[in-house]
């Protein structure tokens, strides 16, 4: 009965998730209350707090969940490219633009972060982690760019840390305008390429040197 119970459990918490995705990424988080997600996933107000503080720690774990998504497929490629980090790379930067044109879901979830989240009001918070995020984020980039100068597939005095910069602000810049106007380009068929400009430019801009490596 205790297995059953947690399983029931788990079911409902992951309705509720399902729902405020639906729910963020058609009507905007700011929007939304917590009486439309429960309405949204047939629960009540008092199912959605015994799994979640807030709205701001149910959006929270939807981030979660995708970044954690991300991390399980990474592995996957690391599996699939041993010692050929950038290949790694190159697979996971192709995958984030594929994915968000034909996973519904996922698209769903860049929605809401691009373009149906305001950091006002409770969100605050959520904008302190997201914060966090983006510099760990940062640095899980570098560690890849450096794994990738070991293997001799990235130039030695790559500046890692303005080539991580370069790199979230190329793929967010085009994550975003492709959400905004999805008819613009066609996203998944110009991944391969949209890819292989931003190797490019990393492997041959001199300004993501080092100068002082120089």
């Amino acid at each position: 009965m205790a297995r059953k119970t947690k399983q029931q459990a788990l079911e409902t918490r992951n309705q509720i998730i399902e729902a405020a995705i639906t729910r963020f990424s058609e009507h905007g988080v700011s929007a939304t209350s917590l009486a439309d997600i429960a309405a949204e996933a047939s629960v009540t107000r008092g199912a959605i707090y015994w799994h979640f503080k807030n709205k701001t720690d149910l959006l929270n774990e939807i981030w979660a969940q995708s970044e954690s998504g991300l991390e399980d497929l990474e592995q996957q490629y690391q599996i699939k490219y041993p010692s050929d980090p950038l290949s790694v790379l190159r697979a996971m930067l192709r995958y984030v633009f594929e994915a968000t044109a034909r996973d519904p879901r996922r698209r769903s979830l860049m929605e809401i972060i691009f373009h149906k989240c305001e950091f006002v009001g409770e969100m605050t918070t959520l904008q302190m982690m997201q914060q966090n995020l983006y510099l760990e984020c940062y640095e899980k980039i570098e560690d890849i760019f450096r794994e990738c100068i070991e293997k001799g597939q990235l130039p030695a005095d790559l500046n890692t840390r303005r080539a991580a910069v370069i790199t979230r602000g190329y793929v967010s810049g085009i994550m975003e305008n492709w959400l905004f106007m999805p008819e613009s380009f066609d996203i998944a068929a110009d991944a391969p390429a949209l890819v292989e400009t931003l190797l490019d430019t990393l492997k041959n801009s001199h300004s993501l040197r080092d100068v002082a490596t120089r």
